[in-house]
């Protein structure tokens, strides 16, 4: 058994905030999913369907061979009189002992028994012998549902396999969640968008991160702002016209932290305002009196991820509509420095091995891992623990 343990300095500086999995339910709880709207079927991929998609048409919709070969009526030999490809009429009704050369796909003529596979007769002329098997290689009317039975139920997202089989069954539109859709704000004197950092300075970590889970989480990053350390700039960016604000940095109470108090102002309604954890804890949820939210992020990259794993995710899945299980728990395994009072949010591998080299900042390790995986305080080598898939 690898070794673990509960820092010292936990001893005397514990975590200030609620427990994390209150966070993290109250971020998919509180909310309620936006508004649902019609949307053309492939234009609603990644998005939640808010009511069934039932077939519009039966499926097929006519009967149609599913094998290349020769459509015959009665008992044989058969004269072919014509021929029937995908997309085409063929004759009208066959009388015994005729038939139609055929394609997959194409209609059956009126008063075809089977579909006789190339491969399972002859023809000579216009003659076709061969020996009919017990399958007919004929799709009916309706064989894979009829017009109205549920092609997928309310709930589901729209995936490429989901669409087809909507447009399949001759649905145009389905009635989706809105997409949420997300403004980040990058707080920081010190933030560099482009080239290499200099003394003092740190490139914008954020942007890809906070894009990455937005995606995810089935929502639109829309727009991304670079903002000075200036209360009067946070302020005035606070009016950004999408569904959810998400700011990195300006999260603790530092000089040039002035979220909070212009939150304060805006008469914001605090869901979450602090998480024991390490590392993320300076993150928060707010609401603002119109109905948007404020994400708050520290501005460490490292506890950044936590903390948009933590509120940011789990927020944009109900927006748009999502229901989401139990977290995922699997075992986990090697040494972490616990925290007495709350959790320590660890990279691991999808084996469960923890990944060490990175604090509140780097993200070294978690570039080397597969997923976070949140300890409690009682944690030993091997227990189980709840993990967060790495965007």
């Amino acid at each position: 058994m690898q070794s673990f343990t509960l820092g010292a300095a936990a001893s005397h500086r514990h975590p200030v905030g609620m427990a994390w999995s209150r966070a993290y339910d109250l971020a998919r709880d509180t909310p309620r999913p936006l508004p649902a709207e019609p949307a053309e079927v492939n234009s609603a991929l990644g998005r939640v369907l808010a009511e069934p998609v039932c077939a519009a048409v039966p499926v097929p919709a006519f009967d149609c061979a599913a094998m290349d070969g020769y459509a015959v009526a009665g008992p044989g030999p058969w004269t072919v009189i014509g021929r029937v490809l995908a997309g085409a009429a063929g004759p009208g009704e066959l009388a015994a002992g005729t038939g139609v050369e055929i394609g997959t796909g194409a209609p059956v003529p009126d008063g075809a028994e089977a579909v006789l596979p190339y491969e399972d007769c002859r023809r000579e002329g216009a003659i076709v012998t061969g020996r009919l098997g017990p399958r007919s290689h004929i799709r009916r009317v309706g064989e894979d549902g009829p017009a109205g039975d549920l092609v997928v139920p309310a709930g589901r997202t729209v995936t490429a396999t989901v669409a087809a089989a909507a447009v399949q069954a001759g649905v145009e539109q389905v009635l989706a969640y809105r997409r949420p859709t997300v403004t980040l704000l990058v707080t920081g004197d010190e933030v560099i968008t482009a080239g290499l950092p200099g003394p003092g300075q740190v490139r914008d970590s954020f942007t890809g991160l906070v894009g990455a889970v937005t995606s995810r989480a089935g929502g639109e990053l829309t727009e991304r702002r670079h903002l000075r350390d200036d209360a009067a700039l946070l302020r005035d960016a606070l009016d950004a016209g999408t569904d959810v604000i998400v700011v990195s940095g300006s999260s603790s109470r530092g000089a040039a932290d002035h979220l909070h108090a212009v939150l304060e102002e805006r008469r914001a309604t605090w869901h979450v305002r602090g998480v024991a954890c390490r590392p993320g804890h300076p993150q928060g949820l707010a609401e603002l009196p119109d109905g948007r939210w404020v994400v708050s992020l520290p501005g460490n990259p490292y506890a950044g991820l936590v903390a948009a794993l933590t509120l940011l995710e789990p927020l944009l899945h109900t927006l748009g509509g999502r229901v989401t299980g139990p977290l995922p728990r699997r075992p986990v395994t090697g040494a972490a420095r616990l925290m007495r009072d709350g959790v320590r949010v660890v990279p691991v591998l999808w084996d469960g091995r923890i990944v060490g080299g990175s604090g509140a900042a780097g993200l070294r390790a978690a570039a080397a891992a597969d997923a976070l995986a949140v300890l409690p305080a009682g944690w030993i080598d091997g227990d189980a623990a709840v993990t967060l898939a790495l965007p």
